[in-house]
């Protein structure tokens, strides 16, 4: 008996384990909290569609990757299920000007960008207007982002 209680106690932490890892892989990939909620909520149709940061409805809701993408009309769904990585923000949705520094910032979802099809989340505060930053040099630091962004998916 006790055998198969200390066996089923290792198999309940392994699983918790691997579990956490999951979620903590997730974290690390993508910005987001322990809620999962990819965008903040905002419409990642609406960003590259429209050019407009949209929050979405729950009723509108698609999972991509272990994350929810809320959207602002059952079409907009449409959209993002038939090609999904279309619609995914550069770096996770880390502050793009941040990744080209070779650091993860959170962003806020109404400063963005759209260039050639690919949307790109930038931090602002009062001390720094990332997006200024990136406009500066757009292609260089692009550059300089996807060759961080190599590393610091897998980090925190």
């Amino acid at each position: 008996m006790r055998v198969v209680k200390s066996t089923f106690v290792l198999v309940a932490m392994l699983s918790m384990l691997n579990f956490s890892g999951k979620a903590q892989d997730i974290k690390m990939k993508y910005n987001i909290d322990d809620s999962k909620i990819a965008l903040s909520g905002f419409s990642a149709v609406s960003y590259i569609e429209l050019g407009l940061a949209q929050r979405g409805s729950k009723q509108f809701k698609s999972t991509h990757d272990g994350l929810a993408y809320y959207f602002i009309s059952a079409e907009q769904k449409g959209l993002f299920d038939k090609n999904p990585t279309k619609y995914l923000p550069q770096f996770g949705g880390w502050c793009a000007t941040g990744v080209a520094v070779n650091a993860k910032f959170r962003t806020d979802p109404n400063k963005f960008l759209v260039t050639d099809g690919k949307l790109f989340l930038f931090l602002y505060d009062l001390e720094v207007d990332a997006k200024e930053l990136w406009l500066k040099d757009e292609k260089g630091m692009e550059s300089k982002a996807i060759q961080n962004w190599k590393k610091l998916r897998n980090s925190l």
